[in-house]
């Protein structure tokens, strides 16, 4: 299998590629990815390199094969060079004046035009033929049966073209696509085109019926499963023993494995090309295993090659990790920056783990809200969603019938005042909701909330219109803009508040949990000039 297994998944979609070029391939093959094109070409490059080397046992006829670029082949030289060249497995060298592969001494060329593009694959046909101990070949009629094996079980030689991203072949060099699909009709061999691309075929074919119907080929994306198991067999062929641990040391396979899993947990919902992942992978797996390496250097302990960290060490790593790996996915995906750049600026503190009188297994974590917040940055919001996460805050810990305490204020110069409950001292003591952690709340109470803390705290600072007369007529305007409910959403990707109910439900408004600490609420208050206790329906 060889390669194969770097890609998991694609197994069946293999299996068919296979049977179809081992036995009785059609002239024409297209096969659309619209998911994970490159796993694709991937998984399609280690097929053909298994079935070059495949004994004549399991396929009676030598394969080989060429694999195209379309981006890269702008013209028609440079492809007819490319597939040629790859055929033959010749490659030019500069110091002979990077010269093509030619079966004779003479000047041959087999770049000019069609014909002498059929003429080259003939020639290499023939020469792959008597390389492979087949004489005669099977390059025209009269020869056929004539071509007998001298020491090679193999009864034929079948050439196989890959041409990937075929969509750009049809805006740079459109004359080639109907040459392309009837090659094995213009050069009498047994040749295979394959088309792979992320457009369907409909798509990208040539007008009139100028092209035969191909034979589809449609790849089912991956699902977690396979991209985890993809990402691990990853790590095991780069990891290497070595004195000193290093982040790829194979001592760290079941770390690695854990990590894998909370990284497609997180990232799967969002993108579910193998390729991104492993570059997220490859980004953010050097700072997760940083501070183990760290302590295990400290404490002057060698890495051993089965190392299986603690479950109370991998949900504290968790915990630390989980927000960077998400701001990873928002970044790299785009490719707004490089993965080494974002490793080096993200990286964690030395010593992270290390603590007096602690070992990795009794070690003592940031908690993640302080973590989080101050990577994030969240003294650094606008102030309207510090206002927003004050009331998400509020709305989490407050029951809904304290409410009405915010709304009446103002209202009156005696403002209501909770009566103050004295514990009987039957039974135990009610928790605090402070303590238990958030609740869910409606996006509609929690604008309500919003409302009452900008009209007290923030009417001030605004400029004055006479076109507002009423009271609270400006802060109702305010909290009815689109940029409110903007804000919501970028603090819910920011994992500031996190969404209870399902996106697509239309009934109801959506509820929401606030996932601030109270300490960070307590910073906030303070940067917009909020009596946080003073609402809190049990204050501190």
């Amino acid at each position: 299998m060889g390669d194969r297994r770097l890609y998991p998944g694609y197994e069946s979609f293999q299996y068919e590629i296979s049977t179809l070029l081992s036995t009785y391939p059609p002239p024409f093959i297209y096969v659309q990815d619209t998911e994970a094109l490159g796993t694709s070409l991937g998984a399609v490059d280690a097929l053909l390199r298994d079935l070059r080397n495949q004994p004549a046992s399991e396929c009676p006829s030598k394969i080989y094969y060429a694999r195209v670029d379309s981006i890269a082949c702008f013209t028609a030289r440079l492809f007819y060079e490319s597939v040629i060249n790859s055929l033959v497995e010749w490659e030019p060298d500069w110091e002979d004046g990077c010269e093509n592969w030619s079966a004779t001494d003479g000047d041959v060329r087999w770049n000019e035009n069609l014909d002498s593009f059929l003429h080259g694959l003939r020639s290499a046909h023939q020469h792959l033929c008597k390389k492979n101990g087949i004489s005669g070949g099977t390059s025209s009629g009269k020869n056929k049966g004539k071509g007998k094996q001298i020491n090679s079980g193999h009864d034929n030689v079948r050439l196989v073209i890959v041409v990937e991203r075929v969509e750009r072949l049809k805006e740079t060099l459109p004359e080639l696509l109907v040459p392309l699909t009837r090659l094995a009709e213009l050069v009498r061999l047994d040749v295979c085109v394959m088309f792979i691309s992320q457009v369907g075929w409909l798509d990208i074919r040539p007008p009139l019926g100028a092209s035969p119907d191909p034979y589809f080929v449609d790849v089912q994306s991956p699902s977690k499963e396979n991209v985890v198991q993809s990402l691990i067999s990853n790590f095991a062929t780069i990891s290497t023993s070595s004195s000193q641990p290093t982040p790829y040391h194979p001592g760290l396979t079941s770390l690695y494995d854990h990590f894998a899993s909370v990284l497609c947990d997180i990232c799967f919902s969002f993108i579910h090309d193998p390729q991104e992942l492993h570059y997220i992978a490859a980004a953010r797996w050097p700072g997760f295993c940083k501070p183990i390496l760290d302590q295990l250097e400290d404490i002057e302990v060698d890495l051993p090659n089965n190392y299986n960290p603690s479950e109370i060490t991998r949900m504290r790593l968790n915990k630390l990790f989980n927000p960077t790996i998400s701001a990873a996915l928002e970044v790299l995906l785009p490719r707004l920056t490089n993965a080494t750049d974002w490793a080096l600026a993200n990286e964690p503190p030395p010593n992270l783990l290390n603590m007096p009188g602690s070992t990795i297994l009794q070690v003592k974590l940031p908690s993640i809200q302080t973590e989080y917040h101050d990577q994030m940055g969240i003294m650094g919001l606008p102030r309207m969603s510090k206002f927003i996460l004050l009331a998400s805050f509020l709305a989490s810990t407050n029951p809904p019938k304290s409410d009405i305490r915010m709304f009446w204020r103002g209202l009156d110069e005696k403002k209501r005042k909770r009566k103050a409950v004295k514990p009987s001292g039957k039974g135990p003591s009610k928790v605090s909701q402070r303590l238990l952690g958030p609740t869910p709340f409606a996006l509609d109470r929690m604008i309500a909330i919003l409302g009452a803390l900008l009209e007290e705290n923030d009417a001030d600072s605004r400029i004055s219109s006479d076109l507002f007369n009423i009271a609270g007529e400006h802060t109702d305007m305010e909290i009815g803009r689109v940029g409110v409910f903007s804000s919501v959403i970028e603090l819910t990707s920011m994992r500031l508040l996190h969404r209870t109910t399902p996106a697509d439900r239309l009934d109801g408004p959506p509820n929401f949990k606030c996932s601030i600490s109270y300490e960070t609420a307590v910073l906030l208050a303070k940067e917009v000039d909020v009596p946080l206790n003073d609402l809190l329906w049990d204050p501190v």
